[in-house]
């Protein structure tokens, strides 16, 4: 079938499997031409929410940067019919390609990451198929929802400021404008089940498996990914619903450290994905920052990101401990916060209206980005030719 995007707001319900194979060869190609990684870096990873965003560039940087055996952990749909996979699906199977051709050993589980039945049998993989204990894990889930293993009840995600109501800006993607936002403040049961959702539970979930069961190496290291934003999204995130996930986040590497885990948040600038694009206001701000690192020349990906916490933090060939901020994490979002990016954000965000939009911001990057995350946009793919759809992921089992 042909396969064109099919855009409703900061949702594509459509995904282009050949596109989606050239972003991963892109990834893939960026990794191999830095060279030079440390022989320090880890040998056997387990990426939980590995497919796509910060979570498939960890993964390609383990593999193809490292070597490493990978295990991704995601929860994707195949093609059915005249719907196309998601693109997490499609990212996926172009990763298990390339990684089978370059004679890497891989392993994929699609299925709901929150579940004990996953946790089981990803330590199942782990220790009957892998060269042994993963010695490194990344946690890299953003859900709308999450169904608890223990009583089977749905706590789903909100996205909204805590204690008072939220007036403000966003971008109408679908008009290509401004439009006045206005968010009433969460309740409690939204923010509890915002913090469960988002927060840490599910996190030392899997690392106390991964620990009880022999899977996890003496010396393995978890890190999980957050952010904290600037002033302009602080009422959304950082003061809102997601940003007391985040707390909770961090609390919880805090506990493991106590219980013996090597466990660290990594800070991470703010890159258009799935989970991003839903959250109001900030596509009008990635907007503005892409605009404003751009002309810095401190603009990076998701790719560069990961490529610089394996390098300059977790394996450092000088051999180094990672340099901490003094809550104990690892920053980099430090260019996206400096005072000289900032302050030009401030300066130009009240200027920001319809007719200043594409001059003053980046909004056109920031499409670019958001129909590349479902594999639209890339130069040499036919975009009108007819591809086939329905594709199996090498070596990746469904629970």
């Amino acid at each position: 079938m042909i396969v064109e995007p099919k855009v409703w707001g900061f949702i594509c319900t459509t995904a282009h499997p050949t596109g989606c194979a050239a972003h991963v060869r892109e990834q893939i190609r960026a990794v191999r031409q830095t060279g030079g990684q440390s022989a320090r870096g880890t040998k056997r990873a387990l990426i939980i929410g590995a497919s796509t965003g910060y979570g498939l560039a960890a993964r390609i940087t383990a593999a193809f940067g490292y070597g490493a055996e990978t295990l991704g952990v995601f929860f994707e749909k195949p093609g059915r019919g005249a719907r196309t996979a998601s693109a997490g699906w499609y990212n996926a199977a172009a990763f298990a390609a390339e990684a089978e051709a370059a004679g890497l050993r891989h392993w994929s589980l699609n299925g709901d990451a929150f579940s004990d039945a996953a946790r089981a049998r990803a330590i199942e993989i782990i220790l009957h198929d892998m060269g042994g204990p993963v010695d490194l894990v990344i946690y890299s889930l953003a859900a709308p929802a999450r169904r608890m293993p223990d009583t089977g009840t749905l706590a789903q995600t909100a996205l909204k400021p805590i204690g008072r109501a939220f007036r403000g800006r966003t971008i109408d993607t679908d008009r290509d404008c401004l439009t006045e936002l206005v968010l009433e403040p969460a309740s409690e049961q939204e923010i509890s089940d915002t913090v469960v959702v988002m927060g840490g539970d599910d996190w030392a979930r899997w690392m106390h498996a991964l620990k009880d069961a022999g899977a996890l190496a003496a010396d393995a290291t978890t890190v999980a990914f957050s952010y904290l934003g600037p002033e302009i999204t602080r009422p959304i995130y950082r003061d809102g619903t997601i940003g007391r996930a985040k707390a909770h986040l961090e609390q919880t590497a805090a506990a493991l450290r106590a219980s013996g885990v090597d466990a660290r948040i990594a800070v991470l600038k703010s890159i258009v994905t799935q989970a991003s694009a839903a959250i109001p206001l900030i596509p009008l701000y990635l907007s503005l920052v892409f605009k404003v690192m751009k002309e810095q020349g401190l603009h990076e990906g998701a790719l560069e990101q990961q490529q610089r916490l394996f390098r300059d933090f977790l394996y450092r060939a000088d051999g180094a401990p990672a340099t901490l901020d003094e809550a104990g994490r690892l920053r980099l979002d430090e260019r996206e916060l400096g005072e000289n990016v900032q302050q030009a954000c401030q300066t130009l965000w009240p200027g920001i209206t319809d007719d200043t939009l594409m001059s003053l911001t980046d909004y056109a990057g920031y499409k670019q980005d958001f129909l590349r995350l479902f594999g639209f946009g890339f130069a040499g793919v036919d975009y009108a030719a007819e591809v086939e759809t329905q594709i199996t992921i090498a070596g990746c089992t469904n629970v």
